[in-house]
C-alpha cells in the first residue's frame, strides 16, 4: 500500500514536470505514459531473470523501494537540467522532435519505473505457490492499488494544491524509506519463503497440461480495454464535470478503487473456485455488460440528471457529487478489470513455477496491453473513429478474450450438469458471447450538446440553440452552436470559449488590435491559441503585419473555425501570411528559434488541466526572450468562473515578469467581464496620436472598421479602457501566489472557482487602485487631457 501511494505521487509529479518542457499535447502525454508503463513492464519481466530466487524477497523489495526513493530525489534536480538540454536541441515539430521527446522521457522515467515494476514480482516470491498463496498475490495487487488511490487523492487535492512538486516528492520519498525500513525489519525474523512451491494443480480435466498462451492473450486484451476505457471515459467525464485537476484526480481514484475492489474479490474467487479460467472467461463477458452500462450512462443518463452546478453553495460539495457520479458510471467495469488479474494468475499458475516469474509474466502481458490501449486510443482511435466506435472495439476485444478462454475442455466441463455426464458448457458460453455481441449496437455517440455545454446540459435544454457541428479531436472535443439570434458559439472543454456575441467579440478583437497597434512596426506576430480565430484575424488585417504564426494544440480547431467563423475572423486560417503550427504552445515557444515583434496569448481557462503552464512566470520570461526590441506580449485574463485569488495570481505572475505591464479592461453592461494584460521587455510607451493617425489612414480602413464593429471608434476609446499598471497595484497583489513551473498553484486556485461568478467585484477591486499613468501615454496635450477624462469617466 505504501509503495502504491508513493508511486502515484511520483507519477503525477513526474508527468507534470516533464510536460513543462515536452508539452501537454496528446502526443507528448502519450509518449510519457507509454514510457512510464513500459518501464514497469520491463521491470516486472526482468526481475525474475536478474535476481536469483534464493535472495530474501523482502530484502529485494526493500532495495527496490530505496532505489525508487533515490531516483525520486535525483529526478527532482535532474529533470530541469534535462529540460534545458532538450529545449536547446529540440525543434517544434517533426519526427526528430517526437524521437527526442521519447528519448528524454526514457532517460527520466525508465530507471525508476523499472524498479516500480519489479516490486510486485519481488514480493510475490514471499508466498507459497498454492491456491491460497496465489490468491495472496491478488491481495498484494489490491493493496498496491489501495495505496495508489490514497496517493492520487493526496497529491491532487492537498500536496500540490497547498505545497509544490518538491514537497510532494519529499513525501513520496519518505514513504519509500518507511516501506523499505519495514520490509528490512520483517526480513530479519521472517523466512525467505512462506511455504512450498510444488502444490498447485493445473486447471485441466484432460491428461495433457493445457497451454497458458490464451490466458496471457486474454489478460493483455483486458489491459488494452481497461486503459482505452480510462482514456475515453476520462475525456467524456471531464466534459461533464469540468476538466480541472480535481476532476482528473477523482476519475483516477474511482478507477483505482474499482480495480482494488475487483482484485480483492478476484483473489477470494481464485482461492475457492476449482476452475479459475472459466471464471476469468465469464468475467470478460460481464465486462462487456459493464462497458455498455458506462457508455449509456455517460451519454444518455448523467448529462440529463436535473442538476444545476450553480446551485451548489460550496464547490467541495460538487466534488462529492462528481465522485458519486463517477462511481455510478465506471465502477462496475473497473471492478471486473480488477478481478481479471488474480483470476489470470490462478489460470496461468503451473506446478513448480517461480511466483516471481508467474506474476512478472502476467503483469507484463497486462501492462503491454495497457500501453497499446492508452497510446492507440489517445493518439489515433478517438480522433479517427470517435468514442462510440472505440468503446464498441473494446467490447469486441473483450468478447474475443472470453472466446479464447472458452475454447478449452476445462471451461466446457465446468458447466457439466449433475448426473447426466453431458457438457452444458458450450451452450452457456456461446449464449453469453451472443448476448455480449448484442450489446455492441447499444453504444451511442457522444451527444453534441454534451461536447458543447458539458456540466450545463440539463440547465440549457431548450435554450442551447442548434449544435451545427461537434467532433472529437486528438486533444479535445469541439462544437459549434447557433442561437436563434444567429450568434455563433465556439465550444471547447465543455463550455463556450468564444462567440460572436458582442462582449466576446469586443475582447477578442481588442486583444488582437492592441497587440499590433502599440508596437510601431509589428512585422511578425505569434498567436497562442486559435479558438474561434477572431483574435488571430484581428492581428492578420493590420497592414504592418507580414507573418502570423498560430500555435494551436488541437488539429481539429483550425479546420472547424475556418468553416464556421470565417466572416468573424477574416478567414484567417486561409490567409497566405498565416501559418498554423499544431503543437502545445509552451513547447513551441521553448523550442522555436524564431523571434517576434508581438506575442498574444488566448489559451483555455486556467482551470483546464495543463493550461496553467501557459501562465507561469517562467513561460512569460520565455515569451519575453523571443521578442524583438520593442516587442509586446498580451494576455487574455478571464474574470468569470474564477476566484479573486486566482485572478490575483495571474496578475501578480504576469507583472513579476513584466514589471512595467498594464491592464486594459473589457466591461459588459458597465461591469468587469474580462481583461487584457500587456507587457514589454522595457518601459512601455503608447503613442496615442500615432495610433489615431493610423486608424484614420486608408491603409488601416479594415482595422478601423473591425474596431468600430465592437464600438471602439478611436484611439481614445481603445485606451480609455485602461485598468491599471503594475506599480500602482502593489497593494492589490500583496500575498498573491506566483505561478511557477515547479508550483502550478494557479490550476488549483482556478479549479476552485469553477462555478463562481464574481467578475464585477474582481474588476472593481482592481480599479480602486487605478490612477492616471503619467509617462505611459504619449501625445499632444489635448489628446492626453481627453484621455485622462475618458479614463476617469
Amino acid at each position: 500500500m505504501g509503495s502504491g501511494a508513493a508511486a502515484l505521487i511520483y507519477e503525477i509529479v513526474w508527468l507534470q514536470m516533464l510536460q513543462l518542457f515536452v508539452g501537454s499535447s496528446a502526443v507528448s502525454v502519450g509518449v510519457l505514459l507509454g514510457t512510464f508503463m513500459g518501464g514497469m513492464c520491463l521491470g516486472s519481466l526482468a526481475l525474475p531473470r536478474i535476481v536469483p530466487p534464493d535472495r530474501h524477497p523482502l530484502r529485494v523489495y526493500a532495495s527496490l523501494e530505496a532505489g525508487i526513493g533515490a531516483f525520486g530525489i535525483v529526478l527532482l534536480f535532474l529533470m530541469p537540467l534535462v529540460g534545458d538540454v532538450y529545449t536547446s536541441w529540440a525543434s517544434p515539430s517533426g519526427l526528430w522532435s517526437f524521437l527526442l521527446r521519447g528519448l528524454v522521457a526514457g532517460i527520466c522515467l525508465l530507471p525508476p519505473t523499472f524498479a516500480m515494476g519489479a516490486t510486485l514480482p519481488a514480493v510475490a516470491r514471499w508466498v507459497e505457490t498454492t491456491p491460497r498463496g496465489v490468491s495472496w498475490l491478488g491481495f498484494f495487487y489490491a493493496g498496491n492499488i489501495a495505496g495508489a488511490v490514497v496517493g492520487s487523492l493526496t497529491a491532487g487535492f492537498y500536496l500540490l494544491r497547498v505545497y509544490d512538486m518538491r514537497v510532494a516528492t519529499l513525501v513520496a520519498f519518505g514513504i519509500n524509506v518507511l516501506v523499505a525500513a519495514v520490509a528490512l525489519a520483517l526480513s530479519k525474523w521472517s523466512p525467505a519463503s512462506a511455504g512450498p512451491r510444488l502444490r498447485l494443480k493445473p486447471d485441466t480435466t484432460s491428461a495433457a497440461a493445457p497451454t497458458t498462451t490464451g490466458v496471457y492473450v486474454a489478460i493483455a486484451l483486458s489491459g488494452f480495454c481497461a486503459l482505452a476505457a480510462e482514456v475515453v471515459w476520462t475525456r467524456n467525464l471531464a466534459l461533464l464535470f469540468g476538466a480541472t485537476v480535481y476532476t482528473f484526480s477523482i476519475i483516477l481514484a474511482v478507477f483505482l478503487i474499482g480495480l482494488g475492489l475487483g482484485s480483492s474479490a478476484g483473489s477470494v474467487l481464485a482461492r475457492t473456485i476449482a476452475r479459475p479460467r472459466a471464471a476469468f472467461a465469464w468475467c470478460q463477458l460481464l465486462v462487456v455488460v459493464a462497458v455498455a452500462w458506462a457508455a449509456r450512462t455517460m451519454t444518455n443518463s448523467l448529462p440529463y440528471w436535473p442538476i444545476s452546478p450553480t446551485l451548489v453553495p460550496n464547490i467541495r460539495l460538487l466534488f462529492e457529487l462528481d465522485f458519486v457520479r463517477a462511481l455510478w458510471a465506471i465502477l462496475p467495469a473497473a471492478v471486473l478489470w480488477g478481478a481479471s488479474f488474480p483470476l489470470a494468475l490462478a489460470s496461468a499458475a503451473r506446478e513448480g513455477e517461480d511466483p516471481g516469474s508467474l506474476v512478472g509474466g502476467v503483469y507484463a502481458a497486462n501492462t503491454v496491453g495497457a500501453v497499446v490501449g492508452a497510446l492507440m486510443t489517445s493518439l489515433v482511435l478517438v480522433a479517427a473513429i470517435g468514442s462510440q466506435r472505440v468503446q464498441q472495439l473494446m467490447m469486441v476485444a473483450t468478447i474475443v478474450a472470453a472466446a479464447i478462454l472458452s475454447i478449452r475442455p476445462g471451461v466446457v466441463q465446468t458447466f457439466r450438469s449433475a448426473g447426466t455426464g453431458r457438457p452444458k458448457g458450450p451452450r452457456y458460453e456461446w449464449v453469453g458471447v451472443l448476448l455480449a455481441l448484442a450489446l455492441i449496437p447499444t453504444v451511442r455517440p457522444v451527444p453534441g450538446i454534451l461536447i458543447a455545454y458539458g456540466r450545463y446540459v440539463a440547465t440549457v435544454l431548450g435554450q442551447a440553440g442548434e449544435i451545427i457541428y461537434s467532433g472529437e479531436g486528438l486533444n479535445s472535443s469541439v462544437a459549434v452552436s447557433r442561437l436563434p439570434s444567429g450568434k455563433l458559439g465556439y465550444h471547447n472543454a465543455g463550455k463556450i470559449q468564444a462567440s460572436s456575441e458582442p462582449e466576446d467579440m469586443r475582447l477578442q478583437r481588442m486583444l488582437g488590435h492592441l497587440t499590433t497597434l502599440i508596437p510601431s512596426s509589428p512585422k511578425s506576430v505569434l498567436v497562442i491559441g486559435c479558438g474561434a480565430g477572431v483574435t488571430a484575424g484581428a492581428v492578420s488585417i493590420n497592414p504592418n503585419v507580414e507573418h502570423v504564426t498560430i500555435a494551436e494544440i488541437e488539429p481539429l480547431v483550425p479546420r472547424v473555425v475556418s468553416k464556421y467563423f470565417g466572416n468573424e475572423n477574416y478567414h484567417v486560417v486561409d490567409n497566405p501570411k498565416v501559418h498554423v503550427q499544431i503543437d502545445d504552445a509552451r513547447h513551441f515557444v521553448l523550442t522555436s528559434r524564431e523571434r517576434f515583434d508581438a506575442i498574444t496569448s488566448d489559451p483555455l481557462d486556467p482551470w483546464v488541466k495543463g493550461a496553467a503552464t501557459l501562465y507561469t512566470k517562467e513561460f512569460f520570461e520565455a515569451a519575453k526572450a523571443h521578442l524583438n526590441p520593442g516587442g509586446i506580449v498580451t494576455l487574455f485574463v478571464q474574470l468569470y468562473e474564477s476566484t479573486p485569488e486566482a485572478v490575483k495570481s495571474e496578475v501578480a505572475t504576469f507583472f513579476d515578469a513584466f514589471p512595467d505591464g498594464i491592464i486594459v479592461g473589457n466591461t459588459y453592461r458597465d461591469v468587469g467581464y474580462d481583461m487584457v494584460m500587456l507587457g514589454q521587455a522595457g518601459p512601455t510607451t503608447i503613442d496615442v496620436d500615432r495610433v489615431e493617425a493610423e486608424l484614420r489612414s486608408p491603409a488601416f480602413r479594415e482595422v478601423a472598421q473591425s474596431l468600430a464593429e465592437i464600438h471602439i471608434e478611436s484611439a481614445l476609446d481603445l485606451f480609455g479602457s485602461y485598468g491599471g499598471r503594475a506599480r500602482d497595484l502593489t497593494v492589490y497583489m500583496r500575498g498573491a501566489a506566483i505561478n511557477h513551473d515547479a508550483d502550478l498553484k494557479l490550476q488549483y486556485l482556478a479549479g476552485l472557482g469553477l462555478e463562481t461568478y464574481e467578475s464585477d467585484r474582481i474588476y472593481a477591486d482592481i480599479l480602486q487602485y487605478r490612477k492616471f499613468p503619467e509617462g505611459l501615454f504619449a501625445g499632444s496635450p489635448e489628446t492626453l487631457a481627453a484621455l485622462r477624462a475618458r479614463i476617469a469617466r
